[in-house]
């Protein structure tokens, strides 16, 4: 297993400030082994609530919870969403010093029951697959091509990697969704998904993949919000301003681990990518995820107005309004179309992020940047 420094850094300032600590995300991206490590050494008491014999035990969760102190960890709260009720009453008790950390995944609803249950008690911290700085930037097509799953990442083979994949997604339809109390046949969501899968990239258009599909409008987008908030999909939304143009307005959707993505696309290795319709779609979405948690902006958003002018990502980093267009191309062309755009929407800089062999300006505000480097935006960003 890779270290993941960042996020036990993460995790030991948000248990020091805040008695529960919320750390969301897909299945089998770490959770469970980030918290196994975080919790060696320490006085920690922890419940899976996947087993039997664990939830027996909290069938009563204010009175056992109660008597524990130092840190407790609740895996797989989903399961038991009553206790969230009981962590409110405990933490609010004069004198409680327990601390909580609680892991969850593959549950639309949680981010907005933490949020509002314990409201005022609980930070989150949204966890996902492996990222650059964690792999190592030489590996960056290794991680593009199979995705930041660590056992899709870390297999023997491409072989192993894809029927781990392959597994994956299986088994998010036939047992993590039905788990959700959601009655969707497996057969309806997976096509759905792969349809999803070929309109990466582009903007949501719920009338198109419903007539494909036969189905209506608000089904289609049901099936959207469900992938969106068990972490397989994200929806960036779009940025309105007021400009003489006639601006985008619904969201892009994106696939949120790349190698999923390869494996509803049928692509096998990185040649097959390479060769494929879609790598252009594909690379974009990486290097958006790659940015978003690299700078971890409070928010973010894509701007595009009807013929003519986009901006891939949207952010305001470190006080700066910050624009970022992804390329496929080593020597990537900057348009006029794109230095219009800088300056309708008042950006202070603008990135492209592409595999170019090295970093370099193009204007006073727009500069070139390799994927490799977006470890140092940070320090570029105000500097241009």
């Amino acid at each position: 297993m890779l270290a993941r420094p960042d996020y036990l850094r993460r995790l030991e300032v948000s248990t020091a400030r805040a008695p529960v600590t919320a750390l969301l995300g897909p299945r089998q991206c770490g959770k469970t082994t980030l918290a196994r490590e975080f919790a060696a050494g320490r006085n920690a008491t922890r419940f899976d609530l996947e087993s039997e014999p664990d939830i027996r035990q909290l069938a009563n969760p204010e009175l056992v919870l109660g008597s524990l102190d130092g840190l407790v960890v609740l895996d797989e709260v989903q399961r038991m969403p009553e206790l969230l009720s009981a962590l409110r009453v405990l933490v609010d008790r004069p004198g409680s010093r327990t601390r909580f950390l609680v892991l969850g995944s593959a549950a639309p609803d949680l981010v907005r029951g933490v949020s509002e249950t314990l409201a005022g008690r609980v930070e989150l911290i949204e966890m996902g697959g492996f990222t650059l700085d964690e792999t190592g930037m030489p590996r960056w097509r290794d991680l593009w091509v199979r995705g930041g799953f660590p056992r899709s990442y870390l297999a023997v083979s491409d072989d192993d990697s894809r029927a781990w994949r392959d597994s994956f997604v299986s088994t998010f339809l036939e047992r993590d969704v039905p788990q959700l109390g959601i009655s969707i046949p497996a057969a309806a969501m997976r096509r759905f998904w792969i349809m999803l899968a070929h309109s990466h990239g582009q903007r949501w258009n719920a009338s198109n993949l419903g007539r494909a599909m036969s189905l209506s409008d608000k089904t289609v987008r049901r099936y959207l919000d469900l992938l969106t908030g068990t972490f397989m999909v994200r929806q960036l939304q779009p940025w309105f301003q007021n400009i003489a143009k006639r601006q985008v307005k619904a969201p892009k959707v994106y696939l949120r681990d790349p190698g999923l993505l390869h494996t509803l696309l049928g692509i096998p290795h990185y040649a097959a990518l390479l060769s494929h319709p879609r790598v252009g779609a594909s690379w974009e979405g990486f290097v958006i995820e790659q940015l978003l948690r690299v700078l971890r902006p409070a928010d973010a958003w894509f701007w595009a107005a009807h013929g003519g002018g986009e901006v891939d990502l949207l952010a305001t980093v470190d006080g700066r309004w910050t624009g970022f267009e992804v390329k496929f191309s080593e020597s990537p062309s900057v348009s006029r179309t794109t230095r219009a755009s800088v300056d309708a929407l008042e950006l202070d800089q603008l990135f492209v992020v592409c595999p170019a062999p090295r970093a370099y300006p193009v204007s006073e505000r727009i500069a070139v940047v390799p994927l490799w480097e977006i470890g140092t935006l940070r320090e570029r960003i105000g500097r241009l």
